[in-house]
């Protein structure tokens, strides 16, 4: 059914507020919790334009911001956005993105050896097309980039991966196309799940693409978890995120900020075997059956 506006909300962080090193973090994580489809961050990094599934949602998310980060937000403002192709246009100028070896373009962008794009692929290189449509993992992000670097690391051949809260598909893509047996893509999102579905044909890849969350999650033998989330996220799930992998098992995780990387750590009482920063943000790389690792649950029984 065709939509003629989509409702959103317009926040402007207050000046005294703006360089607070933890507030971005802070507003994704509450954000993250609303459930919105898309957000849209201004160049000048002090407004944000975030859409939701309907306007029920969005009032939610308007008291629920109001009542966490009221004192930091200088407005909040609701709005109807007309449904004008807003999100492809929102993208149009994403150019293809190198991250190692892989290349992640959009449609338009694609490096092609008769077509002149930003990037050129070469010999052994993987290009990983990617159409933004609404969901995250363009390969803009550094949440992404840092996922995309430490997959890259890894021998994934025989293995299978898991990638919870998939959006796009990107780094589930990125898995098969790097060898990896079996790819599982799961996420909550209806929208995000259909982009997925539609960039995986577009790739000539397998993965399972599954409407799940990580409260509906059972235990699963997985050699690779991928969950690029939120450090509130991350913590709050550390049981479910620790079931799905088999013993000896590496998780790669990250869409937190640097400062919080100790905590998020220190949730699965694990030292990592790696840690990447781009930036104010960073990603991990745990390993399951590496000392002191462990989840919450297995903690408490020790006691």
């Amino acid at each position: 059914m065709h939509r003629a506006t989509y409702p959103a909300l317009d926040l402007t962080v207050s000046s005294e507020h703006l360089h607070a090193l933890d507030f971005e973090d802070r507003l994704y994580a509450v954000l993250d919790s609303l459930s919105p489809i898309a957000i849209q961050e201004d160049d000048s990094g002090d407004r944000w334009r975030v859409f939701f599934s309907s306007s029920v949602d969005r009032h939610q998310a308007l008291l629920s911001l109001r009542d966490e980060l009221g004192a930091e937000l200088d407005r909040i403002e609701p709005v109807d956005v007309p449904d004008e192709d807003w999100a492809r246009r929102s993208q149009a100028a994403l150019t293809a993105v190198r991250i190692g070896r892989l290349i992640v373009a959009p449609p338009w962008d694609r490096p092609e050896a008769t077509v002149s794009t930003s990037l050129t692929a070469g010999a052994g290189d993987i290009v990983i097309e990617i159409d933004p449509s609404m969901g995250f993992g363009t390969g803009h992000h550094a949440t992404t980039r840092l996922c995309l670097t430490l997959l890259q690391q890894q021998s994934l051949t025989n293995a299978r991966v898991i990638d919870v809260g998939s959006g796009s598909g990107v780094l589930a893509i990125a898995a098969s196309l790097l060898g990896a047996a079996a790819v599982v893509a799961i996420d909550h999102d209806p929208d995000a799940l259909a982009n997925a579905r539609e960039n995986v044909r577009r790739n000539h890849v397998r993965v399972d693409i599954r409407e799940a969350d990580l409260q509906s999650l059972g235990a699963g033998r997985f050699d690779l978890v991928l969950a690029n989330l939120t450090a509130a996220v991350i913590v709050r799930h550390r049981d479910a995120l620790s079931r799905l992998l088999a013993p000896g098992g590496l998780m790669i995780l990250s869409g937190f900020s640097a400062d919080d990387a100790g905590d998020v750590a220190g949730a699965f009482a694990v030292e990592p075997l790696e840690t990447v920063v781009e930036g104010d943000w960073a990603a991990m790389l745990l390993q399951r059956g590496a000392r002191n690792f462990s989840s919450a649950s297995e903690t408490q029984s020790r006691r």
